[in-house]
């Protein structure tokens, strides 16, 4: 028996934040397993999809406060994930690439979350979890575009 109210359930804001919540959650314990959080895993897909980064600008790209991405980017270097350049014009300056270590690293924790998504979305046909991707695509798509319509405006 569920203990949600109904009125809740009705909120597809709610059922996203508790559903995103659960995948979360579940994600990170997978991860966990491999001595690993989400944001490590975040830093390896920008850098393996968009190329090496600025620290800096890597930290905006994926909205992580600067100090942190210090000590994700630490953690992945020490691991062997990521290499770590100064800028010889700049020595503030670092710029991040992924190791073939780090490659091969993110293909696990990719597989990782596949399980992960499809034991959370087991109760779905395939043609209803497409739709699903497609419609959340879209949903981020607009909430970051009103977000950087924010940022614009200030």
């Amino acid at each position: 028996m569920s203990e949600t109210p109904p009125s809740l359930l009705g909120l597809t804001t709610y059922l996203l934040s508790k559903t995103g919540k659960a995948a979360r959650s579940r994600l990170a314990a997978r991860l966990a397993d491999r001595d690993m959080r989400l944001w490590h895993m975040a830093v390896l897909s920008a850098l393996v999809d968009f190329g090496p980064h600025v620290q800096r600008e890597l930290a905006s790209r994926l909205g992580i406060d600067r100090s942190d991405i210090v000590k994700i980017v630490d953690d992945l270097a020490v691991a062997g994930l990521i290499d770590r350049a100064r800028d010889t014009g700049d020595r503030r300056r670092v710029t991040v690439t992924p190791t073939p270590a780090g490659r091969a690293a993110l293909r696990e924790l990719q597989a990782e979350a596949l399980t992960v998504q499809e034991t959370l979305l087991a109760p779905l046909t395939g043609s209803e979890q497409a739709q699903l991707a497609a419609l959340l695509r879209r949903v981020h798509a607009h909430v970051h575009e009103g977000a950087e319509e924010s940022k614009a405006g200030r």
